[in-house]
């Protein structure tokens, strides 16, 4: 269930292919964060894009968008979802869903950058009360959580 925050130079992905991005993002956090097939589980993942103006992003102070296409991901997880595993493959598949969204004729280099925060369990607020690990595994349906939901 995580918040995915992302930040692209404008432009750099035209509708279809911000739009694949997207997908290729909540796919990424369904494998790593096991969350199963299913729409209602899968409506917890949100992704938010914010697109940098030319000349706004720079490398060591200058800038470089004529040869480096950077993109930044931070991603809001609850604290306990993730092992060194799943991080792994997280900012794997997070760097992959970049790269497969390029227009064909982006020439630039891909520049990713993937940050992981673990929000610490009681100080994420949904609506208008504090959730905990547990309610976010009934909520996102996570596989290798379910022994933390009560026993009916």
């Amino acid at each position: 269930m995580p918040n995915i925050l992302v930040k692209i130079p404008k432009g750099a992905f035209p509708s279809e292919h911000r739009a694949a991005l997207v997908q290729k993002l909540n796919d990424a956090a369904a494998a790593a964060e096991q969350i199963p097939d299913d729409p209602r589980k899968r409506s917890m993942c949100w992704v938010l894009i914010d697109e940098v103006e030319p000349g706004a992003w720079t490398c060591g102070a200058s800038d470089m968008s004529a040869r480096l296409l950077p993109c930044l991901a931070v991603i809001y997880v609850p604290a306990g979802v993730l092992d060194d595993a799943s991080q792994a493959m997280y900012v794997d598949l997070v760097h992959a869903a970049f790269q497969q969204s390029l227009p064909a004729a982006e020439k630039r280099q891909l520049a990713t950058s993937v940050i992981l925060h673990h929000v610490v369990d009681g100080t994420w607020g949904v609506n208008d009360a504090i959730w905990r690990l547990p309610d976010f595994a009934q909520a996102a349906g996570y596989a290798h959580l379910q022994a933390l939901l009560p026993r009916a």
